[in-house]
């Protein structure tokens, strides 16, 4: 498990983004995957908005996904995995690096073919408590032809990831702007913040 979380930490140190590409098993992953599913079917996920309080607003210029938030009150058993997941990252995290995070958000995300998210940064202008963003992958069989790559913009060059199953990001919220490319296929994931 640490050996997951150096990745994160290491990477996001030299390149200001950290990738595990086997965070979550693949058995948790489906799992997830298959909630995410059933909430879609049973129509819990909602459209996704952009911005906070007074100023969110909902654009499908802006985003097209679908999103559904996590709560542990759900006790759900595979969300709970995940949340223990969560829990011993920001221990690490807190341990190691004197982060100083007292609490996270997640949520599902859920991105049908033609679907996308333009160009962003995670930190909202009024509330600077978000500190990390981090997404998680719920993809089998994903390939380059399925499109919904995470397109991150960096000085040095910018950075395409593919959102394969298992593989989490890690950056910092307020740096680094990124979006999410059109989509060919479904594509799932648990998207998220790291809190102060």
């Amino acid at each position: 498990m640490k050996t997951d979380f150096e990745d994160l930490i290491a990477g996001y140190i030299e390149h200001t983004i950290g990738i595990s590409d086997h965070f979550l098993s693949d058995g948790l992953c489906e799992h997830l995957a298959s909630n995410l599913l059933l909430l879609h079917e049973d129509n819990e996920l909602k459209a996704a908005g952009v911005g906070n309080d007074s100023l969110l607003q909902h654009s499908q210029l802006i985003r097209k996904d679908k999103i559904y938030w996590l709560d542990k009150k759900h006790n759900d058993p595979y969300e709970n995995l995940f949340f223990e997941k969560m829990d011993a990252f920001v221990h690490y995290l807190n341990t190691t690096c004197y982060a100083n995070i007292k609490s996270y958000e997640f949520h599902y995300s859920l991105y049908e073919a033609g679907d996308f998210y333009i160009k962003h940064l995670d930190q909202f202008k009024d509330n600077a408590s978000r500190q990390f963003s981090m997404i998680s992958y719920l993809n089998p069989d994903w390939k380059a032809a399925d499109g919904g790559e995470l397109l991150v913009y960096q000085k040095e060059g910018n950075q395409t990831i593919a959102p394969t199953q298992g593989k989490t990001v890690f950056f910092k919220s307020s740096a680094l702007e990124h979006e999410v490319l059109v989509t060919q296929e479904r594509r799932m994931s648990i998207a998220g913040w790291l809190k102060r």
